[in-house]
């Protein structure tokens, strides 16, 4: 490609020089008008003499910004003795004659023919006061043009050879660019958005900045040229409802939730719930697709989204102890994803409330800032104040039973308040504070030591491992039990702060609960540092 470019450089370059030769007597001229051209930037002041605006004889004009001032002579017949004699007259060339100057080259050119002659300036204001053009008188008879006309052609066949040999060299270049692009497009691998082959950027984070500013997901054609593109890489864990894959996209880790033929309702609505708009928080977790993929004889329900490496709430609380910091750093985390959860937004767009009504420590995610990341919407609903109808989806799932609250194991609750699913989520919190609580440290009185608690359940010590309805409805409603406070949390401030909480949370009365909003703003206002990045 580089030899051609050269080639065709060479022949512009000599065709250019044998140009150059040929219009070389024009140079001057032409700079003469290239720089008349120029100077009209500015309205210039000009001498006037029988060409005044008006017909007035102030003497002076000024022309409009591309115009010029001029002086001409030209032939007229005395009214008194008929003859013919010159008469010079001064003024302004307006810009839509293109400043005079083909006027002006016709009228210093032949002014035998047409028996006038004029000439222009531009230089500066009043240029044209003491131009005087030669008067020539006028003849019927051409002067001899055969050089002129020879020249002419001339010029016109070297003009003519240069733009045909420029316009192939661009198109030669133009298509020599084209064709080393395309062979370096085959020869780097397909980027769904250009971003996604820089290994500085996030792929996944600059298609949800992208494509996400309402927050309401991704276009469902990126979801599915995504869901396609994905890699398996293992299995991390399995659930009732379906299986939870580490995968890889474009070298960029993901989870992917792989739900059984028979939970489809769940994936639906899991799928709907993230779609919501306005839906994206960061202690949510990130959707990033949803698909179906299968054939006659199998099909596969994804749904795809961040990956968390820490996993569940449930594991990381069994393989590590907390400090008062990453303590309050979870919960405060916790407390403002189910408060983004629980608020309905006004506007357009708004975004409905939602409860989640499966709160428990296998579906929050710990994040490497030690924040938590709710996740499984499969039985949330949604509320609009707008239209006063709840969402509740058409699936045969329940909660997690060890999590239920009082009024849905006796079935009290009442399905057509909304308020009553976000007083039932409040009490699951209460029970998954109850379980972070547990794993923090404090300090043993009179002493250097720290201690805490092993990992347990709620009511892990009173109900079976997988409790029935009967199980829980016999301790929790039946007996009034709650899970029990240790002394040593009067020791520490952000455990005396939960212990309130969660007792008010799981209070029987659903009406005296605390909101996710109150439990927020109390857990800021603990002036404790929350910059620990859990590894």
């Amino acid at each position: 490609m580089a030899a051609s470019s050269a080639s065709v450089g060479v022949v512009i370059l000599v065709f250019i020089l044998l140009y150059s030769d040929a219009v070389g007597a024009s140079d001057t001229e032409s700079r003469d008008v290239d720089n008349q051209a120029n100077g009209n930037a500015r309205p210039l002041q000009c001498y006037c003499e029988g060409h005044c605006p008006g017909n007035l004889q102030n003497g002076t004009c000024e022309t409009r910004p591309g115009g010029s001032c001029f002086a001409t002579v030209q032939e007229v017949t005395d009214e008194e003795t008929g003859l013919t004699v010159p008469e010079w007259s001064h003024g302004c060339m307006p810009p839509e004659q293109n400043g005079g100057l083909l006027q002006c080259k016709v009228g210093v050119q032949s002014p035998q023919i047409h028996g006038k002659s004029i000439v222009c300036c531009d230089t500066e204001d009043f240029c044209n006061k003491d131009l005087l053009p030669e008067y020539v008188p006028k003849t019927t008879t051409p002067p001899p043009m055969s050089n002129v006309t020879g020249d002419n052609i001339y010029h016109t066949l070297a003009l003519f050879a240069v733009a045909v040999v420029c316009l192939a060299g661009f198109i030669a270049i133009v298509i020599a660019i084209y064709v080393f692009y395309k062979k370096r497009e085959k020869r780097k691998p397909h980027c769904l958005i250009d971003s996604s082959c820089n290994p500085n950027l996030s792929p996944l984070a600059d298609l949800v900045e992208q494509s996400s500013g309402s927050g309401s997901g991704l276009p469902l054609l990126v979801q599915r040229t995504i869901a396609k593109q994905i890699q398996m890489v293992h299995s991390v864990g399995k659930g009732r409802y379906g299986e939870v894959w580490l995968a890889k996209w474009r070298d960029e880790r993901v989870a992917v939730k792989i739900f059984h033929t028979t939970e489809e309702a769940s994936w639906f609505r899991e799928t709907e719930i993230y779609q919501t708009v306005l839906m994206r928080h960061e202690n949510i977790l990130g959707f990033i697709a949803a698909d179906i993929k299968g054939t006659g004889s199998w099909t596969q329900m994804l749904l795809i989204t961040d990956y968390h490496e820490l996993g569940s709430l449930y594991d990381y609380l069994q393989k590590r102890v907390l400090n008062p910091h990453m303590l309050k750093t979870l919960a405060l985390s916790l407390a403002s994803g189910l408060a983004h959860l629980h608020t309905e937004i006004f506007g357009t767009p708004g975004k409905p409330a939602i409860a989640h009504r499966d709160i428990k420590s296998k579906n929050i995610l710990v994040k490497r800032n030690g924040q938590c990341a709710i996740a499984d919407f499969g039985l949330a609903v949604k509320y609009s104040s707008e239209s006063d109808e709840i969402e509740i989806a058409k699936n045969t799932r329940v909660g997690t039973r060890r999590y239920m609250a009082p009024e849905a194991l006796n079935e009290t609750l009442d399905t057509t308040v909304f308020e009553s699913f976000k007083q039932a989520d409040m009490y699951s919190l209460g029970l998954v504070f109850w379980e972070m609580s547990r794993r923090c440290i404090s300090t043993i009185r009179g002493t250097k030591n720290t201690t805490c608690e092993d990992y347990a359940l709620p009511y892990q010590d009173v109900v079976p491992s997988d409790p029935s309805f009967e199980d829980m409805y016999a301790v929790v409603c039946g007996k009034g039990v709650r899970p029990p406070i240790p002394q040593r949390w009067q020791d520490e401030e952000i455990l005396v702060v939960l212990s309130k909480m969660m007792q008010e949370c799981w209070h029987p009365n659903p009406a005296v609960r605390l909101t996710a909003l109150r439990v927020k703003k109390t857990l800021v206002k603990l002036e404790t540092d929350c910059s620990i990045k859990i590894v």
